[in-house]
């Protein structure tokens, strides 16, 4: 088996992108294998890797469709809403309280 070609970070060759790139330029990966990876040291830690293909393989992303749409807009919906009040929060509710700010702080909204 064939190991991956490993560059140092920001020396990657011409002609290759990590998928953040490829979808910045329109692209996406389109089934291909990863051909090479840069990896970035961190001090005391192990180093951040990103693998890398081929700009010239790459496909075009596909488009966004009306049901497509409208599904990411229910589910962003879904997640403005609390489930203890049942109103639309005005923001994502935060995994971390499972409600809305008020209804996980009542005591801080009284005013008083």
């Amino acid at each position: 088996m064939a190991t991956l070609p490993v560059y140092p970070w920001r020396l990657a060759p011409e002609g290759l992108a990590t998928r953040r790139q490829l979808r910045a330029a329109g692209l996406r990966p389109g089934g291909q294998d990863v051909v090479a990876q840069v990896e970035r040291p961190r001090r005391r830690r192990t180093p951040l890797t990103a693998f890398l293909y081929r700009v010239d393989r790459a496909k075009p992303v596909r488009p966004m469709t009306p049901a497509k749409h409208a599904a990411l807009e229910r589910a962003n919906t879904a997640r403005r809403r609390c489930p203890a009040c049942r109103r639309d929060a005005g923001y994502v509710i935060p995994v971390s309280l499972g409600m809305c700010v008020p209804c996980a702080y009542p005591e801080a909204s009284d005013g008083s």
